[in-house]
């Protein structure tokens, strides 16, 4: 991968420190950056948090406050922060096995794995994919379940032309080292719902009233615990999970350039896939609105001999690369999860398990040039 930070966001944040009247923590560039943020996306609220995976944290705590527990359809391929937020917030994962072709949950997967203790569908779009589908969003709406959408790999990739992370209840992203976009560290929580963007406010520091956007809303906590110093009503337990204004100023910048940035890595995607073998290789992926994160090498068979000679080409070449795919692979072969659903559950999922072991990925940036990708496949070809 390639530091995404420019000298442009370094002048930006030089730019910002000069300024008189200075303050650090979470202030008005937080807010301001919250803004820009959804008026890229499209929806109405979002909440500036200080990484990808306090924006799982801070969501599945909303969710159990709003809907209470019970059961989180999850995918085996993530990174661990999405499972390990519905765990530490006290919900059961419920696993669904992927789809190759978009590396998502299949569709059949999660409506078969739906009960009435169902809380909601936790859908991961992987490695800039869409996950989606139709008939998903139609079932879940006729059930009452709903969808939160992890996009941290994700930014700006669509569905029907509309971007993802606007179609659930509540959606994440990362604004991690390498993203289609970075605050050094960060993430983002958005939304359409007023009342969770209150409460996501809230759960963001401390689980504080005073954070509250809603002067009725602090009202209300103020009249009903009178004896208590209003700028210190604790809502609920939470989290302090804020960013500061260096992260905001950064990530201002990058949103300025975020779209130019995701067309050539798709552009980078499209060259990739186009030149890889596909006798030995998937290539059927669905990039119907994707937004590459990292290219994406598949092996198309179990091959021990292939897989090795992948790794010894790319080491050689000092091309770096993540063996198992997003988060690693089968998250099921993990130690957390073995303690938890058992030392052989990770066997019946099959189609993430041969990502574990035959899938790769590989740094894409927007300076990374064709020709580049076309030595790559050139040599993986010959293997």
């Amino acid at each position: 991968m390639k530091n995404n930070i420019t000298r442009a966001d370094l002048d930006g944040v030089i730019h910002f420190l000069a300024s008189d009247d200075l303050r650090l923590t979470q202030a008005q560039n937080v807010q301001t950056f919250e803004e820009e943020w959804s008026a890229w996306l499209g929806v109405r609220y979002s909440v500036f948090v200080n990484s990808g995976a306090s924006a799982n944290l801070v969501t599945m705590c909303a969710l159990r406050e709003t809907r209470g527990l019970g059961e989180v359809i999850v995918p085996p391929l993530t990174w661990v922060s999405d499972i390990a937020s519905v765990l530490e917030c006290g919900f059961k994962p419920v696993f669904a096995d992927i789809n190759l072709r978009t590396l998502g949950m299949d569709v059949d997967e999660i409506l078969d794995r739906v009960t009435r203790d169902t809380k909601a569908v936790f859908l991961t779009h992987v490695l800039g994919y869409n996950a989606l589908n139709q008939r998903l969003l139609n079932e879940l709406e006729t059930r009452g379940i709903p969808l939160i959408e992890d996009v941290c790999e994700s930014h700006g990739a669509t569905f029907n032309g509309r971007k993802l992370g606007t179609f659930g209840l509540m959606s994440n992203f990362s604004f991690y080292y390498a993203h289609h976009m970075t605050t050094i560290e960060g993430g983002m929580i958005s939304t359409e719902d007023h009342d969770l963007y209150e409460l996501l406010r809230m759960l963001r520091s401390h689980g504080m009233v005073r954070e509250a956007g809603s002067e009725e809303l602090k009202r209300k906590y103020r009249e009903r615990y009178s004896d208590l110093n209003p700028d210190f009503i604790f809502a609920m337990p939470a989290y302090n999970v804020r960013s500061t204004e260096i992260n905001a100023v950064i990530g201002r910048c990058q949103l300025k350039r975020l779209d130019e940035n995701n067309k050539r890595r798709t552009e980078n995607l499209t060259i990739f896939l186009q030149q890889l073998d596909p006798e030995r290789y998937w290539t059927d992926f669905d990039t119907t609105g994707s937004s590459n994160y990292a290219l994406t090498l598949v092996l198309r068979r179990p091959d021990p001999v292939l897989c090795s000679n992948v790794m010894v080409a790319l080491r050689e070449r000092r091309v770096e690369f993540r063996r198992g795919m997003s988060g690693g692979g089968n998250q099921l072969r993990q130690p957390y999860l073995r303690k938890l659903v058992g030392e052989c559950e990770y066997e019946k999922y099959p189609k993430v398990d041969h990502l574990h072991f035959y899938g790769f990925y590989i740094g894409n940036y927007p300076e990374l040039r064709p020709e580049e990708i076309c030595d790559l496949c050139a040599v993986l070809n010959g293997l």
